[in-house]
């Protein structure tokens, strides 16, 4: 009762005029403000981009390539020519002209399935972008988690010191009043004051690790570091959290592991690539061109033409110097190391899960115990404040009381933070952190 009674006013004092200029920041706008502020999170957006841009089926080569042509070659020659007749015709600076142009297309019809595989290759890789891009959302969305409750919970230790400047304050106001009627030595209220200059170099240390905290938060939310902002006072920690569900939700929805096997499935895509190697290709080109000529020497001295050119072409591999069967093992072995990294994924996966699952259930058992330590301590303080003030108890232990006290509200807070942490990374490696 003493505390409430006393932490009211100080935290009017402290934070009140301050608190009225400051936002508070919740936890989701925070999120929100990530979201669409994180140079990361845009990096990642962009990249999926290309890879959407780069799934088409002209960049599979499965649509014809049209192509417009002009060829223009003249000459200025000394020219002699010996006709069939024996007949000598000379002729200086004689000019010749060849122009053609027109519109020609080229279609790689055939060419061992190649251009399918690499069609569902692209689908695959703008996937893998996909599942890239929730990586890298999911990984900053948890930074924004830890930063924000490292926050509350140096508001909250900053809170503790308050509380502790405050019992300070009230223990150097007695010593003063005792040594005022006499009922104190000199050394008791030198004492009080001693510990509350440490009480106060504490405060003014925690402030500095709150300040940067905040400093630490804006620059992961992309806006201006100076920016001042509230957090809510509370960690509230889900202690629905069971391992066979979360191990579950890993296999199914971790960013890393889907990125792993959507890896696997480009490298089989590949393989079916170089297969189609061993098979021929066939194309077929086309086009409506135009031609003219001009000789100044010779039986014709002009011409010119107009009309549909086709045709085909078809090649067939025959020996390529082994590189066919060297470029399939090559392939065969990037799929086998795409599946030997998935299951060493699941293993690390499992491994983090548990270890994470096993440090999350003993941090919420330590937090059980401070807060009924905080009780303790509380009720300890007032205690030894009343005995303090009928001079019944020294100065040292009055002193141990209110450090206890203070002490069990670091320790509450701590176990508190670091049970928010397992839990941020549990949901991290189960994927189902919640993004919004």
């Amino acid at each position: 009762m003493f505390l409430r009674k006393l932490y009211i006013p100080l935290f009017i004092v402290l934070f009140g005029l301050q608190s009225q200029a400051q936002e508070v920041l919740t936890l989701e706008d925070a999120v929100k403000i990530a979201l669409e502020n994180n140079y990361e999170i845009k990096i990642a957006k962009n990249d999926l981009k290309i890879d959407e841009t780069n799934s088409t089926a002209g960049n599979a080569g499965m649509l014809p390539t049209v192509t417009a042509s002009v060829v223009n070659n003249n000459s200025i020659l000394n020219t002699t020519q010996t006709q069939a007749s024996g007949e000598e015709r000379t002729l200086d600076n004689a000019r010749n002209l060849s122009l053609t142009y027109g519109v020609g297309l080229d279609w790689t019809v055939f060419d061992g399935m190649r251009m399918f595989a690499r069609r569902e290759q692209l689908k695959v890789l703008q996937q893998q972008g996909e599942a890239e891009l929730k990586l890298a959302i999911v990984t900053k969305i948890s930074d924004v988690y830890a930063t924000y409750y490292d926050l509350v919970q140096q508001q909250q230790q900053l809170k503790a010191l308050d509380t502790a400047i405050v019992i300070s304050n009230q223990r150097l106001t007695t010593a003063q009043n005792r040594f005022s009627i006499g009922k104190a030595s000199k050394l008791e209220m030198l004492n009080a004051q001693v510990d509350l200059n440490t009480d106060t170099s504490s405060r003014l240390k925690q402030l500095e690790l709150y300040r940067n905290a905040k400093i630490k938060l804006n620059e992961i939310l992309a806006r201006d570091t100076s920016l001042e902002f509230k957090v809510t006072d509370e960690i509230e920690i889900d202690n629905t959290l069971a391992f066979i569900d979360l191990k579950s939700l890993a296999e199914k929805q971790n960013p890393q592991l889907q990125a792993q096997v959507l890896a696997k499935n480009s490298a089989e895509l590949q393989l079916k690539q170089v297969k189609a190697g061993r098979y021929p290709v066939v194309r077929i080109n086309s086009g409506y061109n135009f031609t003219r000529s001009e000789a100044s020497l010779g039986f014709v001295t002009q011409s010119s033409g107009r009309g549909f050119v086709y045709g085909i072409n078809a090649s067939v591999p025959i020996f390529d110097g082994f590189n066919q069967s060297r470029n399939e093992k090559v392939a065969k072995l990037q799929i086998d190391t795409a599946d030997l990294v998935i299951n060493q994924q699941k293993i690390m996966l499992e491994s983090q899960l548990a270890t994470a699952f096993q440090s999350y259930q003993t941090n919420m058992e330590l937090s059980k115990v401070e807060e009924k330590n905080v009780e303790i301590a509380r009720q300890n303080l007032d205690i030894t404040l009343a005995k303090f003030k009928i001079g019944t108890i020294t100065p040292i232990e009055y002193r141990t009381a209110q450090l206890n006290y203070v002490e069990a509200l670091v320790r509450l807070s701590n176990a508190q933070f670091q049970t928010k942490l397992y839990e941020i990374s549990l949901k991290e490696l189960s994927g189902s952190l919640k993004l919004e």
